[in-house]
């Protein structure tokens, strides 16, 4: 009897346990994963939020080919001369008199402007190391403070001319192709990115003419090599901090074929996008 009414009572207890309703009500979580933030949800605070570190932040990856176009360059010419005035008369490609001082140029008046229509950057290692090259037009203009007039043909390639130029200059233009070794030290972050790039450019003289104005005539415009060298070759560099870029160039070799041996550079800012 006494083990009939323990099993009553045990069956009792378990069914009073079970029939009882659990007042404690556990709320449904809402997460939200944005990215590497998981956002939840719950009870009276639904604003909490906290970043996952679990989570894997990727980046983008770069392309191993990037494309600008359209970059201009505005800076300066000036040329290294290295003339032997002495031969040269000697030589009869210069005439009696010609020094170095016939070719002074106006300070920041000889100016050169480059129009790349597109740069291409191809990714060598890691893109850290990069081959950088495009094509362009070279626009040159050397401004002369003296009376000298380039001949057409014949020798002396150059003469004083008795009219007083107010104006006076040589423009030289070639297409160009340059290709250079492109060091990039941030590849990850293209608007803040530094580096520089060093190498060789290639151009080919597709236009050439003098232009003088003075002595009450109206501005004179003559078309000719004027003994200059069809093709050009430059060491060229690039530095740059972010958005603002440097350029210069350094020909190989005088631009002029005989006579006078005088070596092209320029310098100035490059615009492009980064």
């Amino acid at each position: 009897m006494k083990r009939i009414l323990t099993i009553i009572g045990l069956v009792y207890l378990s069914f009073n346990a079970n029939a009882q309703k659990d007042t404690t009500a556990v709320p449904e979580n809402d997460t939200i994963r944005v990215g590497n933030m998981i956002i939840i949800r719950s009870g009276k605070d639904r604003n909490n939020s906290h970043f996952d570190p679990t989570e894997k932040i990727f980046k983008s990856k770069n392309p191993n080919i990037t494309t600008n176009w359209v970059i201009l360059d505005l800076g300066f010419n000036q040329v290294n001369d290295k003339t032997n005035y002495a031969q040269a008369i000697a030589d009869g490609t210069l005439p009696a008199g010609a020094n170095g001082d016939w070719f002074n140029q106006r300070n920041f008046k000889s100016t050169n402007v480059n129009i790349w229509i597109f740069m291409q950057r191809l990714n060598m290692i890691k893109h850290i190391v990069n081959l950088k090259y495009g094509v362009g037009l070279e626009l040159n203009n050397y401004k002369y403070t003296e009376n000298i007039r380039y001949q057409k043909s014949g020798n002396p390639v150059v003469i004083m001319d008795n009219v007083d130029y107010s104006k006076n200059k040589l423009a030289a233009d070639y297409i160009t192709i340059p290709l250079m070794l492109n060091f990039n030290f941030d590849p990850h972050d293209r608007k803040n990115s530094y580096g520089f790039s060093i190498g060789v450019s290639g151009g080919y003289l597709y236009s050439s003419r003098q232009k003088t104005k003075g002595g009450g005539t109206e501005k004179v415009k003559y078309h000719d090599d004027f003994g200059l060298r069809d093709f050009k070759l430059a060491y060229v560099a690039e530095l740059g901090f972010g958005p603002i870029k440097l350029y210069g160039s350094y020909a190989t070799q005088s631009m002029f074929e005989n006579g006078l041996d005088q070596t092209p550079y320029s310098f100035g800012i490059r615009i492009s996008n980064p």
